[in-house]
């Protein structure tokens, strides 16, 4: 319905990529995202692998959480997620 607003292309701020990322961005609350990387499986199946700052791994037991996360983010947008903490 952009089109007949008068408006060329659809705002930034409406992409289905926008929208999964705040989703993810509110997911993991308190915690921040280092880093994000998709990994694509021989099969085709695509795999969301966010890696977060490991200062939160002691905030609110965060590390319990993190399937929580995944089976979270899998409901709301439909996309598999692995959560991790980056190996030091």
């Amino acid at each position: 319905n952009f089109r007949r607003k008068g408006l060329k292309v659809r705002p930034r701020s409406r992409t289905l990529t926008t929208v999964h990322e705040s989703i993810l961005d509110d997911v993991v609350g308190p915690c921040e995202i280092l880093g994000k990387r998709i990994r694509i499986g021989v099969d085709g199946t695509k795999i969301l692998k966010v890696v977060l700052d490991p200062k939160d791994k002691d905030k609110e037991n965060v590390e319990e959480k993190l399937s929580t996360y995944a089976a979270v983010y899998k409901k709301l947008t439909n996309k598999e997620a692995v959560f991790q903490f980056p190996d030091v």
